[in-house]
């Protein structure tokens, strides 16, 4: 039994004619006939007593069109429904930490506005994990920063920051510039391997033949600054980590000479990633908000 069946069952118990129904549902009376002596077959009984000018439902008939009616309903909602998939399909991204802290919730609000179906879940990880998730195809778009991917994957660029090495006014070193080689000798409070942050700053390093070797290495931002603000040494971090606390003059930014930092946001996604209207003016939202914010964000 299909859902053709059910229909042409409907159609003839509301029209009382066979010919009224295939006129109805645009086709022959032949296929109409053929279809009821298949439904009479299946089932094992008359579904329909012939009248000289009409048919009538029998009670087997009208038991059986009780039991078709829900589906056919269920059947006419879906394809209701299916028209407008796109408009209730969830979005998965993954986001880095920082930016996911200081501007994904602001764009994810204005999102809402206008798509309020639609459900959206954030995985928010490193930036090394970040790629990963999106790696795995476990996410519709990461957003991350550094140096766009290798593979099969489009990047697009839609902010950047640019690091400070900061440490107390106290700091002995506070007042004098600092070469990246006598950077280098000092304490530093750094963080971890495979963060956006610590792999520009090893990236710098490695062009003039230099390396890190940190006395604090932190997953925690937070940390680092406190560290910092206590004489412990010097950090690198982005400008809006710091601004508060060079602002109440807790920290200061030191003169290095020859190093200038700055890391890219980027919005990452498969090249083969099919964008819907959704997807896409959420894409546009995440990069114009982005873009209209006075201080640009970074990510840990």
């Amino acid at each position: 039994m299909t859902i053709r069946h059910m229909e042409i069952l409907k159609t003839i118990a509301e029209t009382g004619s066979f010919t009224k129904a295939a006129r109805v549902l645009y086709i022959t009376q032949s296929a109409i006939s053929h279809a009821v002596r298949e439904l009479e077959e299946e089932s094992g009984t008359v579904l329909f007593d012939r009248l000289s000018k009409s048919v009538r439902l029998t009670e087997a008939g009208s038991l059986l069109l009780q039991e078709t009616l829900p589906v056919l309903a269920a059947c006419n909602a879906l394809e209701k429904r299916m028209r407008h998939l796109e408009q209730h399909a969830p979005v998965h991204l993954v986001s880095s930490i920082t930016i996911a802290t200081y501007y994904l919730p602001c764009a994810l609000r204005s999102f809402s506005l206008t798509h309020p179906d639609i459900s959206i879940s954030v995985d928010v990880v490193s930036a090394a994990n970040a790629l990963l998730v999106l790696q795995a195809g476990e996410a519709d778009f990461a957003l991350i920063e550094g140096l766009p991917p290798q593979g099969p994957y489009v990047s697009i660029p839609f902010s950047s920051y640019p690091l400070k090495a900061v440490c107390s006014p106290g700091y002995r070193c506070s007042k004098q510039p600092l070469t990246l080689s006598a950077l280098c000798q000092e304490k530093l409070l750094l963080r971890e391997k495979g963060s956006a942050i610590r792999d520009a700053l090893d990236s710098a390093l490695y062009l003039h033949g230099l390396t890190a070797h940190p006395a604090w290495t932190s997953v925690n931002s937070p940390a680092l600054i406190e560290a910092a603000k206590a004489g412990l040494g010097i950090a690198v971090l982005p400008d809006i980590l710091v601004e508060n606390a060079l602002e109440k003059g807790e920290l200061t930014v030191l003169d290095i000479t020859d190093m200038e930092l700055i890391n890219q946001l980027l919005l990452v996604f498969h090249k083969d990633k099919y964008l819907s209207e959704p997807l896409t003016t959420l894409m546009q939202c995440i990069t114009q908000k982005q873009a209209e914010k006075k201080h640009p964000v970074t990510d840990a």
